[in-house]
């Protein structure tokens, strides 16, 4: 495939925020297309080379970029700063240097196989003298670039694609370019994806094999699985009753949530909730593992949680924050910031799935599976039949330093369900015995100029929540309270690659923030009470048309929560389960519920 024809459709792409048209495109796009370049465009179009989980970064900084780009073009630098910050985006300005610039011809147009491969070296470029070779990789492609190709490529090694294309719209594309487009065949695609996280891989079954092909997709070591989620209820008797009065009530432990991969040979892998590999930040984890899990291979779900190894006390979540992301110094935080590893599901037994098998099953497999150690152990758990027992372990739960409980499903039908939320699982926390019944998971799409103390920093932040059924994210409120000096300093930093010139796709609100953000950072903040808002767009017309929830006096933790992506901060349905859950009661809906909306009441 040739790459002008790529950025075609990414010209068409940036160009509509409207999900049906979005995907359209993509089903011209990929379906004469087979594999290698199948699986290439899929990743390339999501801003990536390979699965999320494997980790590959480019390590392209602006400054690499724009040096490429002034040597591809014969321009000074200072020259392309100048019109970049003109602009606002450096792509834009690559394409309109390129346009002036008698483009390298001698090798032929571009392909997707050479970009693929080129960009691979770049991200393959490591230690001494590697920034200068990539820089000289970079600019031997923009050498070869038609200027719609130029700009692509740079915002693409710096992360700032803008096509607006996101996972559940590419797996609509492939079950109508490769399937019937029915519900079963993106079922069936949606399902093998949230078991291998792997588009290209699903996509090549797919094309090889048909939607039927897809059922032998299954638990592969070092692959990992999509997450299952739990919906909320505002009390204990309500989650019960959800659970038909019997359930299995487990600790819900205030830590990070990890899949361990455990080999029969090798070494073990963890990955967190956003599939990222966290192993080496926690190496006590990952030898002690194969002394605790019997029968290997396995794969296991767990919590994380900072203790104290004296007494066994549970510790914040903010002790084991420290350990993320750290590459220096890990001896010494191991020993101040000691984990241990509550385990509280199994998906692959001895090298079987058994994630299929009813909750109680995969329970009473992982209790026989794993030997209690200081750093892993299994949740506590708890068989409760009525709201006395259930509320004397939730007290236990609290008292122990846990955050709440979680309800899950003892029925027949309580299988793993890889990447989806529902009320086989029910999470219930101390906060919802007082006022707005939980904290809340916001994607940063905005921000606001400081003023006074504040100046030269962002005031205050828009959030929003997401909405699965239309692959958008909508705003619910604007805070500025809860940051710190430090927190003031260190978000700028952190929100630079995804800063964006314009409104980005997939954004509804009716706020103008002084600086749009494409979704990235996820905030936990809290407040006084969900209201009905004429400005923002979470759950629009689900209680009244023209309106949509907004948070009020909200009011950040200070809990970044680097352990989820944007697509799994808190969605809009729930939004509008907590605001029906308030102690005062909901208005009636007005001429109906926005379908998708609304879980079971």
């Amino acid at each position: 495939m040739r790459f002008d024809e790529l950025t075609a459709a990414y010209e068409r792409l940036e160009a509509t925020s409207k999900r049906l048209e979005m995907r359209a495109i993509l089903v011209e796009l990929v379906r004469p297309l087979r594999p290698p370049d199948l699986g290439r465009v899929l990743f390339l179009s999501q801003g990536m080379l390979r699965p999320e989980y494997e980790g590959i970064e480019l390590g392209v900084a602006d400054s690499l970029a724009r040096r490429a780009v002034a040597a591809a073009t014969g321009s000074d630098e200072a020259e392309v700063a100048r019109r970049t910050k003109s602009s606002g985006d450096l792509g834009t300005t690559t394409a309109a240097l390129l346009e002036n610039v008698r483009r390298l011809e001698t090798e032929g147009p571009l392909t997707v196989a050479e970009v693929y491969r080129e960009l691979t070296r770049v991200a393959e470029a490591k230690g001494p003298g590697s920034q200068e070779a990539k820089v000289q990789i970079l600019t031997g492609l923009l050498v070869r670039a038609a200027p719609v190709e130029g700009k692509f490529l740079v915002r693409f090694v710096l992360g700032t694609l803008r096509v607006g294309v996101r996972e559940m719209t590419i797996l609509d594309a492939l079950a109508e370019a490769f399937g019937d487009g029915s519900k079963a065949a993106r079922a069936a695609v949606e399902s093998a994806f949230n078991l291998s996280s792997d588009l290209g891989y699903v996509a090549g079954v797919l094309v090889e094999q048909g939607v039927p092909g897809l059922a032998s997709i299954t638990l592969e070591i070092g692959r990992p699985v999509r997450p299952m989620l739990a919906e909320r209820e505002p009390t204990l008797e309500a989650a019960l009753a959800r659970m038909g009065g019997t359930a299995a009530l487990e600790y819900k432990y205030d830590g990070l949530r990890v899949q361990a991969h455990i080999p029969k040979h090798g070494p073990v892998r963890l990955f967190s909730r956003r599939l990222e590999e966290i192993g080496p930040q926690f190496p006590e984890l990952v030898s002690e593992l194969p002394n605790a899990v019997r029968e290997r291979p396995a794969i296991l779900e767990g919590e994380c949680v900072p203790i104290d190894l004296t007494t066994g006390e549970i510790l914040p979540f903010q002790e084991v924050s420290r350990r993320r992301g750290r590459k220096h110094d890990l001896a010494r935080v191991q020993e101040e910031v000691p984990v241990c590893l509550f385990a509280f599901d199994l998906l692959l037994e001895d090298g079987r799935p058994v994630y299929d098998l009813p909750f109680p099953e995969r329970r009473a497999l992982l209790a026989r599976l794993l030997l209690s150690t200081d750093r892993v152990r299994l949740a506590e758990q708890r068989i409760v039949e009525d709201l006395s027992s259930a509320t004397q372990f939730f007290e236990q739960a609290v008292e122990a330093g846990g955050e709440g409980v979680m309800v899950k499903s003892l029925k027949e039908g309580s299988s793993y369900r890889a990447g989806a939320r529902g009320y086989w699982w029910i999470k219930y926390k101390r906060e919802y015995t007082v006022g707005l019944s939980d904290s809340i998971d916001g994607v940063i799409v905005g921000a606001f100029q400081g003023r006074g103390r504040r100046a030269g920093h962002y005031g205050a932040y828009l959030l929003a929540v997401y909405d699965p059924a239309r692959d958008r994210f909508e705003s619910f409120c604007k805070v500025g309270t809860g940051f710190d000096d430090a927190m003031l300093a260190e978000l700028p930093k952190r929100l630079a690659r995804f800063e964006s010139p314009e409104r980005p796709p997939g954004i509804e609100t009716g706020l103008t923030p002084d600086r749009w953000m494409r979704p990235g950072l996820v905030l936990e903040v809290r407040g006084a009470e969900l209201t009905l808002s004429p400005i923002h767009r979470a759950a629009q017309g689900a209680i009244r048309s023209e309106t949509g929830l907004a948070l009020r006096f909200p009011r950040f933790t200070g809990r970044i929560r680097d352990d989820k992506g944007p697509t799994e901060a808190t969605t809009s349905p729930e939004l509008l389960t907590l605001y029906r859950a308030q102690v005062r009661q909901a208005p009636k809906p007005v001429g109906g519920e926005r379908p998708g909306t609304a879980g079971p009441e």
